[in-house]
């Protein structure tokens, strides 16, 4: 049984109206009233869901200024007890994280011409030019070519932020700076820190005031507070077979104490659509709330990689790797996006001026299957459905 509701303006104002009446039962399909146009997009979902590929499914399709199509299908949770999918569940956000927050603070700064993204990390944290890191920029952060490893050791029971930070301001080389992507937690760990360093704020504080609070995203934010725990969708059980709910995922992050520069956003549909339809009118010289100016922006969105190298990243968000499939076969050269370990991702295409948001918490139980196709797909189709051509 399918639902129908109105097609919304994605204003703050109209976008948040019946946002929470999009909820389902288990294995129940809600979707906005474009779904025959998206019924294809639909069924990659519900097929998903049925192959136990993810417990559940929300999705959302922006098109010229309006969220065009939206679809809810399977459980939020399954164990302890089955609990339905929800419009307004809230997402561990993972490593969108990364390019939503962390990346988006560090140009604000650099706007602000408090930190330049060619100095040296080391001119902010001097402690971490250890292990011949002093060539190490935070262009190079942001782009994933700095030359660290993927993360810091977690084969031993460390905890605390002071030994993270130990841990990767001491971390070695995996390869000489500027010459070779190799996507790396450890990277945004430290730019987090130095927005922390910069700004004397904790980071989590820091993202409330100058992006959270500005873009109207008032169901999202990090160390969800206990009442929440019913609204948000599990992930997986940890070490001692707690399940995670409203605790973050990663296990750097967690050991860190739920804030950090790479994952620890909870977020959900509704929050992360204000978000998108913000950068693209930011993009497109429309009016906005997006809390960066449109130049700074643009340096986010297109390839900003060391010169030569073929692996595209801009300032946070991922162009053009091996990490693209959620570009699908149709979406722009120029368009862009992030994904989130726990199951999430968002892609983004100024030139068709659209977006896909793919909300999933596929590690739910046990660890999970991976979603790479779902998401590559779903892309496609949507991009079909909107008559986007292919691009060159």
């Amino acid at each position: 049984m399918l639902y129908s509701l109105t097609k919304e303006r994605s204003s703050r104002r109209q976008f948040l109206i019946g946002g929470a009446a999009l909820s389902c039962s288990a294995l129940v399909g809600c979707a906005s009233s474009s779904e025959g146009r998206f019924s294809k997009v639909d069924a990659l979902a519900r097929q998903a869901v049925k192959d136990k590929e993810t417990p559940g499914v929300v999705l959302a399709v922006g098109h010229n200024g309006e969220v065009t199509h939206r679809y809810v299908y399977g459980s939020r949770a399954l164990v302890p007890t089955r609990e339905p999918m929800t419009w307004d569940t809230r997402f561990d956000m993972a490593s969108l994280t990364k390019p939503t927050m962390t990346a988006l603070a560090v140009m604000q700064l650099v706007e602000h011409g408090k930190i330049n993204i060619d100095d040296q990390v080391m001119r902010y944290l001097p402690e971490f030019a250890a292990n011949k890191k002093s060539a190490v920029t935070l262009r190079l952060l942001l782009t994933h070519y700095s030359g660290l490893p993927p993360d810091v050791p977690l084969d031993t029971p460390w905890s605390g932020k002071a030994e993270a930070v130990r841990l990767a301001m001491t971390s070695p080389l995996a390869n000489p700076p500027g010459t070779k992507f190799v996507y790396s937690d450890i990277n945004y760990i430290t730019l987090g820190l130095i927005v922390e360093k910069v700004t004397g704020q904790p980071l989590n504080q820091y993202v409330a005031d100058n992006i959270l609070t500005p873009l109207g995203m008032s169901h999202s934010g990090y160390l969800p507070d206990a009442v929440l725990q019913p609204d948000i969708a599990p992930t997986q059980y940890d070490d001692q077979h707690h399940m995670l709910r409203g605790v973050v995922h990663d296990p750097t992050a967690r050991r860190m104490g739920g804030v950090a520069g790479h994952a620890g956003l909870f977020s959900n549909a509704q929050d992360m659509c204000l978000y998108a339809q913000a950068l693209l009118d930011c993009l497109a010289g429309r009016p906005s709330t997006f809390p960066l100016q449109r130049s700074t922006l643009e340096l986010m969105t297109t390839p900003q990689q060391p010169a030569g190298k073929t692996d595209l990243r801009g300032l946070g968000w991922d162009i053009a790797t091996h990490y693209s499939s959620p570009r699908g076969d149709l979406f722009s050269a120029r368009s862009f996006g992030h994904t989130g370990f726990t199951g999430t991702s968002l892609w983004i295409d100024p030139e068709s001026d659209s977006y896909v948001l793919i909300l999933t918490n596929r590690v739910h139980p046990s660890g999970g299957h991976s979603v790479v196709k779902l998401r590559h797909d779903i892309a496609t189709d949507a991009a079909r459905a909107l008559s986007v051509a292919a691009h060159a």
